[in-house]
């Protein structure tokens, strides 16, 4: 960091103020809250879907966001996502105030200190990692310790400096906003080309093939077990979350080693068999085949096994038909509550799938998608992986810029 800068505590250059409280006691008015939904990855302030709720009056007073106010979440996140994110506060009109599982944090002195220079620099000590350090768990929540948040030390050049910087940084944050724009663009394309493939195979109308519903070309279908009987010695039991990308992640899996009831030999699964999540909410339809096998397994009660009838199919070609009418699946879900279920009789009687009798043209067929597949995959990767130097280069700049090297 350069000589003349001076580096100060959050906390002595920042006010801290507590999220807002609905109240009981009248009188009432309608305020915008901003809570931890309303934040982007790109530290960036989504209001498309901000409550508007009925608040104590004497509530708001205190915590009424103005321009320029920076809201930071101290509650909720996840493993996958640290609490810790900011957004800048950026409505010059309206009221809005801020939920209590956020805070807001509003500069001192504004000579001293600017709010998007500010932003920028609490933004940076999120996606480095700083902040993870601060929190901690209690009842499956997690909490930014605020005593050590308010002790990260700050860089304060100049203001002109500062202002120098937020222009550097807008510039090239804008230039990589564009590179990894087109590189999601990108990586769709290389999905819908695979799955457009995989329709026209599948979807489009051929005299010589046979069309049947699931029921009439399966051994099985059926549920897995209830956790009651999922208790069985050394068995890896598979449930939805294992299930995703058209894979069988088995590391996701719960192993049982003690024994309770005995699981029929037909609820263990088999390469060839088809996982289909029949439960859940953003999870159901999902579609898998079991290519490969080398422990015990069974699914639970929340996934359906599919085995197809060994005379009729290759078994890579009957996996690849129900990755085709995936989505439809998806569809079919009926309940309340948030929580969708797959019945196993629409699952047997709705879907048909379409198939050349020919095992030689099934084989075929697998083989063009299977090559298909895999430079579909090699594409993501490469994507994939761009996305990430993409996150790599932005800490990289916000590092240099908070060192004085811009």
């Amino acid at each position: 960091m350069k000589n003349n800068w001076q580096t100060k505590k959050i906390g002595e250059v920042c006010d801290f103020y507590n999220g807002l409280w609905k109240g009981k006691k009248p009188p009432y008015m309608e305020v915008g809250v901003i809570r931890n939904t309303n934040f982007t990855k790109e530290g960036r302030l989504d209001d498309s879907n901000i409550a508007y709720l009925d608040v104590e009056k004497k509530q708001f007073e205190n915590r009424r966001l103005i321009y320029g106010d920076i809201i930071l979440e101290k509650s909720g996140g996840g493993p996958n996502q640290p609490v810790g994110r900011v957004v800048i506060f950026d409505k010059k009109e309206g009221d809005f105030s801020f939920s209590n599982f956020t805070s807001a944090i509003r500069v001192k002195n504004p000579n001293e200190l600017d709010f998007i220079y500010l932003h920028k620099f609490l933004f940076f000590s999120y996606i480095s990692g700083i902040t993870e350090k601060m929190q901690s768990h209690s009842t499956g929540i997690r909490n930014l310790d605020f005593k050590l948040y308010k002790e990260i030390q700050i860089p304060v050049p100049s203001l002109n400096e500062q202002k120098r910087i937020v222009k550097i940084l807008d510039e090239v944050f804008e230039e990589i906003k564009k590179v990894k724009e087109n590189a999601e663009k990108n990586l769709k394309n290389s999905k819908e080309l695979f799955e457009a493939y995989l329709q026209n195979v599948f979807m489009r109308a051929r005299k010589d093939w046979e069309e049947r519903t699931l029921e009439q070309v399966c051994e099985m279908i059926n549920r897995g077990v209830s956790p009651k009987y999922t208790e069985s010695k050394g068995l890896c039991v598979l449930n939805q979350k294992c299930i995703r990308d058209h894979k069988i992640n088995f590391n996701l899996s719960r192993l049982h080693d003690s024994i309770n009831k005995k699981v029929s030999i037909d609820k263990y699964i088999q390469v060839g068999d088809v996982l289909v999540n029949s439960t859940g909410t953003g999870t159901l339809g999902r579609v898998a085949q079991v290519r490969e096998l080398n422990m015990k397994a069974i699914v639970d009660s929340h996934v359906t096994i599919v085995r197809p009838m060994k005379n009729l199919f290759y078994n890579e070609f009957f996996g690849y038909a129900l990755i085709c009418i995936e989505k439809e699946i998806a569809k079919r879900g009926e309940g309340c509550g948030g929580q969708t279920e797959l019945a196993r009789s629409t699952l047997k009687n709705d879907f048909k799938i379409s198939f050349p009798k020919s095992p030689t043209e099934q084989k075929a067929i697998v083989k063009k998608l299977d090559a298909l597949s895999a430079e579909t995959k090699n594409l993501e990767r490469l994507y994939q992986q761009k996305l990430a130097d993409l996150e790599e280069l932005k800490k990289s700049v916000l590092k240099s810029a908070f060192a004085g090297e811009l």
